[in-house]
């Protein structure tokens, strides 16, 4: 069906979801997937940021060869046109993709939600995958330095905590879906389960567990054992989290 003479088509909702690793962000990027109306991107600075570090991830040349390396490139393309049909862009952004030097002023041109867990959580997974833990690796102090761009400009975007979060997915993602101005679908709340075409090409590393998720796992209390050397990462990290959790959306 054609558009009526004089109408417009609403501009599209260009959703950016900050993240740390070890967080729901991939299953949240199913979520959003799932809806007919919306486009996902998956970690799309991560090429730029191995490239710039020099840091050895698993398939590092296969996400080299992936994605831009050249980080304003890779920012120009999440404001590429969209298809016809899609009014939402949703873009898995992890915090820690971004470099001391790096000017952010750049993430204001987007709907942007801050996504966090516990640091303790955090470190306790990321050490299962990887041999080594630093803060900046968990992305929270990246994540308290978006918060501080964007409230210097007036700024303030929705905090989400991944505990809150999966006690109630349908209330959280019906409070956000209106805060960003587009209809809740019940088609968020599952998937089918398998790979995707949009899966970075990382993803036989990381996403085992999404890849045969159906929907988001249930809330349960995780217990954490870390040595001494984890243990202090993580309390470096709680004050932001603290922070930020204070910020966070209450439903």
């Amino acid at each position: 069906m054609s558009k009526p003479a004089g109408a417009s088509t609403p501009p599209p909702v260009r959703v950016a979801m900050w993240s740390g690793p070890r967080n729901i962000s991939t299953a949240m990027m199913r979520a959003w997937e799932n809806r007919p109306d919306t486009v996902v991107v998956d970690e799309p600075l991560y090429a730029a940021y191995l490239h710039r570090t020099g840091l050895d991830h698993p398939a590092r040349e296969e996400v080299i060869a992936a994605q831009p390396t050249d980080l304003v490139q890779a920012v120009d393309e999440l404001r590429a046109p969209l298809p016809e049909e899609i009014r939402v862009h949703y873009a898995k952004q992890m915090t820690h993709h971004l470099l001391p030097q790096d000017d952010l002023a750049w993430t204001l041109d987007f709907a942007n939600v801050l996504l966090i867990r516990d640091p303790a959580e955090v470190v306790a997974s990321y050490v299962r995958s990887r041999e080594s833990c630093e803060p900046d690796d968990i992305g929270l102090p990246q994540q308290e330095r978006l918060w501080a761009e964007w409230g210097a400009a007036g700024v303030r975007p929705p905090v989400i905590d991944a505990g809150d979060f999966l006690r109630d997915p349908e209330v959280h993602l019906r409070w956000l879906c209106g805060h960003l101005g587009i209809d809740f679908t019940d088609a968020m709340l599952a998937w089918p389960p398998g790979p995707r075409d949009s899966d970075g090409v990382w993803a036989p590393h990381w996403y085992a567990a999404v890849q045969a998720s159906t929907g988001f796992e249930p809330w349960r209390p995780r217990h954490v054992d870390l040595d001494e050397h984890d243990a202090a990462v993580a309390r470096a990290c709680r004050p932001a989290y603290e922070m930020l959790r204070g910020h966070r959306v209450r439903l």
